[in-house]
């Protein structure tokens, strides 16, 4: 894998050295290429300090001869089977931007049957995939090479809540704040340059006996 060789030279030139830090970054890669990662042995050696991923022969062997064809069929005459892998693997990427933003920023259109909301619906998931790319490269310009997906579910613990604490008084203070990042978070908001205090905290008094 290319994302194998960049690492192995990172490592061999010096700019990254932590065991953690390298550690931390084959996790990534695992989590970014499981199906392709179960093949390999990829491993830190602390002592000598090299850095090895070696196939794992008969895992692979086995793999080929349960696994079966893949086939991309196109009307593209003009491509090669390279470039064909590779436009499809942009339409995945992009489906996977279309997902992440339709389910949880809730924008799902249902009934599209006029031209405005087609082409609107269209921009924000145009919109959705410049986001998620822009994020990736963000991340791999700081040497962390990981996905939008990955990114997402480091993250889904990191959630605003409402607390309500009602008084003798009859009346309900509601307080809107953030909980404390956790140290995966400060780390993502540190490469990302985001505050880690996502909203100010909030309170707001209401007043349950006052009539409409």
């Amino acid at each position: 894998m290319a994302d194998l060789d960049k690492l192995a030279k990172r490592v061999a030139n010096g700019r990254l050295v932590k065991p953690e830090k390298i550690g931390e970054a084959i996790g990534r890669l695992k989590e970014r290429y499981p199906r392709v990662a179960r093949y390999y042995d990829i491993a830190y050696d602390t002592g000598s300090k090299t850095f090895s991923a070696q196939l794992i022969p008969e895992k692979y062997e086995k793999a080929v001869t349960l696994h079966g064809s893949y086939l991309l069929k196109t009307d593209r005459k003009d491509l090669t089977a390279e470039e064909a892998w590779r436009i499809y693997n942009l339409l995945t990427r992009a489906e996977d931007a279309f997902r992440a933003m339709k389910s949880p920023l809730a924008e799902r259109p249902i009934f599209l049957q006029l031209p405005h909301p087609v082409d609107t619906h269209i921009f924000l998931c145009v919109l959705a995939y410049h986001l998620l790319v822009a994020i990736e490269k963000a991340l791999r310009d700081k040497g962390m090479y990981t996905s939008f997906s990955a990114v997402r579910q480091h993250l889904k613990t990191h959630r605003v809540s409402t607390i309500i604490l009602p008084t003798d008084e009859g009346r309900l203070l509601k307080i809107r704040k953030p909980s404390t990042p956790e140290p995966e978070h400060r780390e993502l908001y540190r490469l990302l340059d985001v505050p880690e205090q996502v909203i100010t905290p909030r309170k707001k008094w209401i007043d349950t006996n006052k009539t409409a």
